[in-house]
């Protein structure tokens, strides 16, 4: 087993956790060495009925476990199903799915296997974009998701590693077709990363270095903007001077609204950075617009952010603001 994966998964060693197989090989590599370490974890898979294999690949998740000794738990992604954006509404129902379960039986940890290679993809699609900081520090090790701890634990060990474990031992896995699809931005990626080596010098490790350093900057920041929300909140509302917002530095303040607006107005993930960039051109002057499931109005000086639907006025029921309260008027 890869050394890494085994000292991060040590703090995880006397938890009851949860772990998201498909069938594929990165998932069933980080299945197999979840029982070779003798944790406490339950098996959760996803038939989205979308395959023609589906159901083949459930039932060889069921008999694996059952050869592990590990619990399974199925879930049918059954009815209707969107016409667009239908890889999106499955990855939101998997979801769905596990969290809640997770929600019903006690687990505060849910592992995934997204891997190196997984991250090194997602900085590449990122910098195509032109995504700031936060896009090109790619996948965090740890996040939360509906109140569940999602944790990354192979996320610098390389597929190859997990594949030829896998074959190394005689460990079936199956292929999605959808991972050789070239209409798929990540598989153009995918199938053309290796001219970065072989043409520029540029390897994976060093894409994995630079991931690295860019996520402790975000951390940083993170741990900042963080203290800056805290201290503006109140009662789920936040009312702040413009200069609280426009004297920090561009990426900062991008990140401070979006980071506000996901706190009052409880989306799973914050506003796109179009419509963030939209948002700090109008509250350059006196406005009143929604963004996020909440209300955002400038008045003078004064911004107000309050959930879709509640009152927009700027005063409390108990007068200023503690912030308002923090600054010489």
């Amino acid at each position: 087993m890869n050394q890494n994966f085994l000292d991060f998964m040590r703090d995880y060693e006397h938890q009851k956790l949860a772990v998201a197989v498909s069938g594929g090989v990165d998932s069933v590599c980080l299945l197999c060495w979840l029982a070779r370490m003798g944790l406490d974890v339950v098996c959760l898979h996803v038939n989205h009925g979308l395959r023609k294999n589906a159901e083949v690949e459930t039932q060889y998740v069921c008999d694996l476990c059952d050869k592990l000794g590990i619990p399974c738990k199925i879930f049918y992604w059954v009815g209707e199903k969107p016409a667009t954006g239908l890889e999106a509404a499955a990855r939101e129902a998997r979801y769905k799915f596990m969290t809640d379960y997770c929600h019903k039986q006690g687990i505060q940890v849910l592992l995934t296997a997204h891997q190196a290679d997984d991250q090194i993809e997602t900085f590449l699609m990122n910098l195509g974009r032109g995504s700031g900081l936060y896009g090109l520090a790619a996948m965090r090790r740890v996040t939360y998701r509906d109140g569940v701890k999602i944790v990354r634990p192979l996320l610098y060990v390389p597929r190859t590693e997990l594949k030829n474990y896998c074959d190394a031992n005689g460990i079936k896995y199956f292929m999605d077709e959808m991972n050789e699809d070239p209409h798929y931005t990540r598989v153009r990626i995918r199938q053309n990363r290796h001219l970065l080596s072989e043409k520029l010098g540029i390897t994976d490790a060093r894409i994995l270095l630079a991931v690295q350093n860019l996520g402790r900057v975000r951390d940083a920041l993170d741990e900042d903007i963080g203290k800056k929300v805290l201290e503006t909140v109140e009662n789920n509302r936040a009312v702040f001077f413009d200069s609280f917002l426009f004297d920090q530095a561009p990426d900062i303040r991008l990140k401070l609204l979006g980071t506000l607006i996901q706190k009052i107005g409880g989306d799973e993930y914050q506003p796109r950075l179009n419509s963030l960039t939209s948002a700090l051109d109008k509250l350059q002057r006196d406005c009143k617009f929604t963004l996020g499931h909440c209300t955002i109005r400038r008045l003078g000086q004064k911004i107000l952010i309050v959930p879709e639907g509640a009152k927009t006025s700027f005063r409390t029921r108990h007068g200023k603001s503690k912030f308002e309260k923090s600054k010489k008027e």
